[in-house]
Formats: structure tokens, sequence, C-alpha cells
């Protein structure tokens, strides 16, 4: 776990004791932004998804892999961008003769908010293997696009269940790009959803709140296993 640092909110003037969360990375090892201690907070006034991201590196396998920015929600309703420092902790010597850890269990992120969700959907994509997740290039009708190499993946945080055009529409664009695809569904899938995604192949993921993936077809199944 990083080390405590005292943020002051700039609208209110509030002192805030802030740690960084840790992520686990595929190595095994927990990883988090290292804060700036000197760093001043900003406040954000609207998301914005190239900077909701920051590169870490992993103190243990040197692994270098992107994780959310650090925020903090202040009393007065201001969100915080947190300051992080340009590099991270010191690199430690793996053990050459250590056998490659079995992959540790994915870690949740209590999902409050639609950017939580795609927080949630990105860690775990990447915890599954995928490598440079990104906003996808194509904005789906719905929800947000994710995409890795030979991926995309679509993240729906709304109330509604998703419907078989939506899936279908992963699946059409997937198939321009020669990639695999995936959904994440906050609210589930309609019956005629979950038959569309068998037919042609696509897992489906509901997001529970707890902030872990659950598979809903067999697809999704076999995905999710080691």
């Amino acid at each position: 776990m990083s080390e405590s640092v005292s943020v002051r909110c700039p609208v209110c003037r509030r002192e805030h004791l802030y740690a960084a969360p840790s992520y686990p990375c595929e190595c095994g090892a927990p990883v988090c932004p290292p804060l700036d201690r000197h760093g001043v907070p900003t406040a954000v006034t609207h998301q914005v998804w190239d900077e909701a991201w920051v590169a870490v590196e992993c103190a243990v396998c040197g692994r270098k892999a992107e994780w959310p920015q650090p925020e903090l929600g202040c009393g007065c309703g201001t969100v915080l961008r947190i300051a992080v420092a340009g590099d991270a902790c010191p690199r430690a010597e793996p053990d050459a003769d250590a056998a490659a850890p079995p992959r540790p269990a994915f870690q949740p992120i209590t999902i409050r908010t639609a950017r939580d969700a795609v927080t949630v959907a990105a860690l775990y994509l990447r915890w599954l293997g995928y490598q440079d997740i990104r906003r996808a290039d194509q904005r789906p009708p719905s929800g947000i696009g994710l995409a890795a190499r030979g991926l995309l993946a679509q993240v729906d945080p709304t109330v509604r269940p998703a419907s078989p055009r939506d899936v279908e529409c992963l699946w059409l664009t997937a198939m321009t790009e020669s990639a695999r695809c995936v959904y994440f569904s906050l609210a589930g899938y309609t019956t005629e959803a979950r038959t569309s995604a068998d037919t042609l192949g696509v897992p489906l993921f509901v997001l529970d709140l707890t902030g872990t993936p659950q598979p809903v077809n067999t697809l999704a199944d076999e995905l999710d296993g080691p």
C-alpha cells in the first residue's frame, strides 16, 4: 500500500489524508501509483478517458501497465485528481529459480458510477491477460467500447438489459476488425440477447455491484477459466 499524503481541496480548502489503492499485477504483486507528496491536486470538471489512467511499473517484475488515476471525492462535491510521481518504486530483482505463480484471484472494485463499471471491465480484461487496454476507436450504440490486441469489449453501465441489437452490433464491429469480442452489462441481458450471443459466439458477463464480473453463458465461463 502507498504512503498516505495530505491533500487539500482547492475549492473548499478542506484537508484529507489519502492513500492510493493497490491493484494486482499479472505476477501477483500489488501495484499502486506512487503519489507525488509535493504535487497539487486538481479539480476534475469533466472526465476525459485518456486522463483517467496512469502508467505504473510493477516493483517486482518490472511490467508496466495502465491503472486508474488516483482520485478523491471531497465532501464539498469536488472530485480531486491526485498528482502522481514520475516513477514507481525501484524495481526488485525477481528470483530466477522461482516458478511462475498461479494467477491470483481477481480483486474487485465496488461499482458506484458508470466510470467504475468501465474500470472494472478494463481491470478484468487485464486480469485475463489482455494488454494495452484502451478506448475503442468506434463508439458503440450504447455504453463504452474498450479494445486490446485482438479483442473488442463493450461495457454497458445503464439500467437497461442489453438487447439482441446491442450484441449483434458488437459482433459485427469485431468481425470487421478480425477481433474477438466480449460484452459486460450492469443490468444483464434479455433472453433474446443471450440467444443471439450463443449463436454468434459472444461471451457475456454481468457486472455486479461488488465489482466482480459474473459469466452469463458458457462462452464466458470458458474465457474466465484458468
